[in-house]
């Protein structure tokens, strides 16, 4: 039996790139009249004025989050720096649940003095809360109060650490506005028109990290959040490299001949699962890193592919088409059993799993057309979450609860972003180049 002619066409589809913007804008879709309300008070500047706008900074971050919808800033009843100068009484009237305050205030060393606190507006009994390290009774409102001296080339990291540390305390889940996404970006015409970036997961601070002449692929972090496994068509054919994203140490991990693809690193940061066609079809094997020991894992007819470690490292999931159409498959380690995951629909590929492994991210193709869906592990139940088009190419936020991706919107190629829920999505403009395979990082601290 042949491979389908669709899995093949959805193969060199994945090849393709997407128009989108350098500069990212996030527009936001569908979401935040669903958005829990808080406020973000501009910070209190003392001193010179930094070019980051740290309150600003956070409050984009928690509204771009989808769980959270700061009041505009002409609606705030007053503008506190301080917990004492906080009045429950008129932010309970607007319907905030919580408010950030804070300070910044400039050092003659050049650097910063951040002072930030996070004010919950329906609390009033005293509790014990930490405060840089030390417990201390305060009023139960209070439920964070930090100060750090900070670089000024570092604030609107420090600004991403305060949205990691209000989004925890207000849903006990990890934040993930420290990470970082990679993509791929295409300037036809240009000496170097294949580019892999690394930016911050808004967007800014972008940078270069590969030049080439040649088409970059599938880049994939690894679990420390220091390197990116991708696929390279330098010399002409498929390679596969590891490079360091902070010293741009590059090394060739992978160059048989045809296919070399899909890296995936394991848990552990030790292997990298990978699809090679040396043997004349594509399949499924694992790298050693270390000693580049090489293990099979599939032997089929088929086209197996984008393979993706469960997260404990028991197994892999991957796309074959041996039951006629593109399916997630499962293969056992311990057992060498081969298991069909996806039997909603026709169509079903580029598995990603959640950070616990209850959930599992695909395209899924609806209607004649490529969405991006979640499939919860115990029911095996799909439920599709965008309704943008030709979608592809998924990745996983580390808490779980973003996915950005690839897709047609208004009739252009963007990135867009939706929540594992589906209550939030977003659209990412960008303003020249093609853009394609986005890859979001692990947690980098």
């Amino acid at each position: 039996m042949k491979p389908s002619k669709l899995f093949v066409a959805a193969i060199v589809w994945l090849l393709t790139v997407v128009h989108v913007r350098a500069a990212i804008e996030i527009e936001i879709t569908k979401g935040l009249e669903d958005a829990r309300p808080i406020a973000v008070v501009p910070f209190l500047i003392e001193g010179t004025v930094p070019a980051t706008d740290v309150a600003m900074v956070v409050n984009s971050d928690m509204r771009r989050s989808g769980r959270f919808r700061p009041i505009p800033l002409a609606d705030l009843p007053a503008r506190p720096s301080t917990v004492e100068q906080v009045a429950l009484e008129p932010w309970r009237k607007v319907g905030v649940e919580a408010l950030v305050i804070g300070r910044v205030k400039a050092l003659a060393s050049g650097e910063y003095e951040v002072t930030f606190a996070l004010v919950d507006v329906f609390a009033d009994t005293k509790r014990q809360v930490l405060i840089n390290g030390e417990l201390i009774e305060r009023q139960g409102n209070v439920l964070l109060s930090r100060t750090a001296i900070v670089p000024a080339d570092g604030l609107r990291r420090y600004a991403h650490r305060i949205a990691d540390l209000v989004y925890e305390a207000l849903t006990g889940e990890k934040g993930a506005f420290s990470t970082k996404i990679a993509y791929v970006t295409v300037e036809r015409g240009r000496e170097w028109p294949y580019q892999l970036w690394v930016a911050d997961w808004d967007g800014f601070n972008a940078f270069s990290l590969v030049k080439s002449k040649h088409p970059i692929m599938s880049p994939n972090w690894s679990p420390d959040g220091r390197q990116l496994a991708y696929v390279s068509f330098e010399g002409r054919r498929s390679n596969i490299v590891v490079q360091n994203v902070y010293t741009a140490e590059r090394k060739v991990v992978s160059n048989f001949p045809g296919i070399n693809g899909a890296p995936a690193w394991s848990p552990d940061g030790r292997k990298l699962a990978i699809t090679l066609s040396k043997d004349g079809n594509p399949e499924i094997y694992v790298l050693d890193l270390e000693t580049r020991a090489l293990t099979r894992i599939t032997r089929h007819w088929a086209i197996d592919t984008e393979p993706e470690w469960w997260p404990d490292g028991s197994g892999l999931v991957f796309t074959s088409d041996r039951g006629g159409s593109p399916q997630i498959y499962s293969y056992d380690f311990a057992s060498g059993k081969t298991e069909r995951l996806t039997f909603q629909g026709n169509y079903n590929a580029s598995a990603k799993f959640s950070s616990i492994g209850e959930q599992m991210v695909l395209v899924h193709r609806v209607n004649g057309q490529f969405h991006i869906a979640v499939m919860d592990l115990q029911s095996r139940f799909i439920t599709p979450l965008t309704e943008t088009q030709l979608d592809e190419s998924p990745s996983i936020a580390p808490n779980g609860s973003m996915v950005i991706y690839a897709a047609v919107s208004r009739g252009r190629r963007v990135l867009a972003s939706v929540s594992t829920n589906g209550r939030f999505r977003a659209i990412l403009h960008s303003k020249d180049g093609e853009i394609r395979a986005p890859a979001w990082s692990p947690f980098l601290n």
